[in-house]
């Protein structure tokens, strides 16, 4: 999985992140973990091992409500353990 390929899964879920209507409290846990995930992409910081729990988590939570979000949340857990991240 190249990093431009994360870097797009990551915009996916950014868009739909500001197009859905969630709550404040998820808004704001899904953000600081795109925020996270972002800069250990980068190479800004180390890859830590609790963003696909919490992405999982995240993706379960918003299924029924939000279920493209839900759709990008696992593409973006699928592509960072294909990155090993």
């Amino acid at each position: 999985m190249s990093e431009q390929r994360l870097r797009e899964l990551i915009a996916r879920v950014d868009d739909r992140l500001r197009g859905g209507a969630l709550d404040a409290e998820s808004h704001r846990l899904l953000g600081t973990l795109i925020r996270d995930i972002e800069r250990t992409v980068g190479g800004a910081a180390p890859a830590p091992a609790a963003h696909v729990p919490r992405l999982e988590s995240l993706a379960v939570q918003f299924e029924a409500g939000h279920p493209a979000l839900a759709e990008a949340l696992r593409q973006l857990i699928d592509a960072l353990g294909k990155a090993g991240i």
